[in-house]
């Protein structure tokens, strides 16, 4: 019995550990544009930041809005995927070949290890309550008018001088009506922005399951789909040189996300190990499922390209 309580109490104890596993999310921009981050439709810095930590992420996907300050820079959506536990530094920045802007994982460390926040660096905790609409202001201006017309009430004296020789008849009026006027004036002003920055909608549905039946931690969001892998897969081979080879996949790489089982099939279109190694690496930052990369150590000949593997990814988690 003592034992089955000690078991219990440890099981409930890991699954509310499990449970705290929240997350931190960097954003910065490569050239200091100022910018609002907007999560799930919520926005989470008050003012226009270059460099923003939000903590307390419970959630392995949001919804990204970055909106630049300057309204020239427009605004981007993206989506973020994030591993429980950690804390991931993403860059935001212009690419001139597309013509936009886009996200860039720059790393991904244990929020245990992480180093304390940059001297220009805004932190926030996560909310996913709107911040209220600025209400506007009233001011009121009174003007009070005072003036003094001849009237009804009159003071009146009058003085008699008599003396030996005539006389005097002297008459003084003085005196008038008070009238006051007061006239009142509204004035109303509105606070407006530019930019609708808060937008309440409904939480996002569950991320769809591109891997059925995985539960680990996922390297980026959306994997590359079936037909693009494809033509992909045609493109590297059609090349001679492993130079060239790898080009292509480390530009496709920039801007898509891969399966394990992809990566593993592209290694195979190289044919020395070095190249097969050098993918490997690069290609470990864009894979969705991450905690299936072992399975890449089968493409290797020799056990100290595998060594030389995990030391490379053991020296990315830090």
């Amino acid at each position: 019995m003592t034992k089955y309580l000690i078991t219990l109490i440890t099981c409930v104890f890991f699954a509310t550990g499990l449970q705290a596993q929240n997350s931190n999310l960097i954003l910065f921009t490569e050239n200091g544009e100022k910018f609002y981050a907007i999560l799930n439709g919520v926005r989470q810095n008050d003012k226009p930041e270059t460099n923003v930590k939000i903590t307390d992420l419970n959630a392995n996907f949001y919804k990204l809005k970055v909106i630049f300050d300057d309204a020239k820079l427009g605004e981007k959506n993206f989506n973020v995927g994030l591993n429980p536990g950690t804390e991931t530094s993403v860059m935001i920045k212009f690419h001139a070949k597309k013509n936009e802007y886009v996200l860039r994982p720059v790393s991904e460390t244990p929020i245990a290890e992480a180093l304390p926040p940059a001297p220009n660096q805004t932190v926030v905790v996560y909310s996913a309550t709107p911040t209220p609409a600025p209400a506007a202001t009233s001011v009121t201006q009174t003007t009070t008018t005072t003036t003094g017309v001849p009237g009804d009430n009159m003071n009146m004296s009058v003085g008699v001088n008599m003396g030996d020789m005539g006389g005097g008849f002297n008459v003084n009026v003085s005196g008038g009506t008070t009238h006051t006027t007061t006239q009142t004036t509204t004035t109303t002003t509105t606070v407006s922005h530019s930019h609708t920055i808060d937008e309440p909608v409904a939480p996002p549905p569950p991320p769809p399951a591109y891997l059925p039946g995985y539960n680990g931690p996922y390297g980026c969001p959306v994997p590359m789909a079936p037909q693009d892998f494809e033509s992909l897969k045609q493109t590297i081979s059609s090349k001679t040189f492993e130079d060239s080879k790898m080009t292509i996949a480390k530009q496709v790489l920039q801007s898509n996300c891969l399966l394990t089982s992809q990566v593993k099939q592209i290694m195979g279109l190289f044919t020395y190990e070095q190249s097969k190694l050098d993918f490997a690496k690069y290609a470990y930052a864009y894979t969705y499922d991450i905690g299936n990369y072992f399975k890449v150590n089968d493409m290797f000949t020799f056990e100290s390209s595998i060594d030389d593997l995990n030391q490379y990814i053991s020296s990315q988690r830090r």
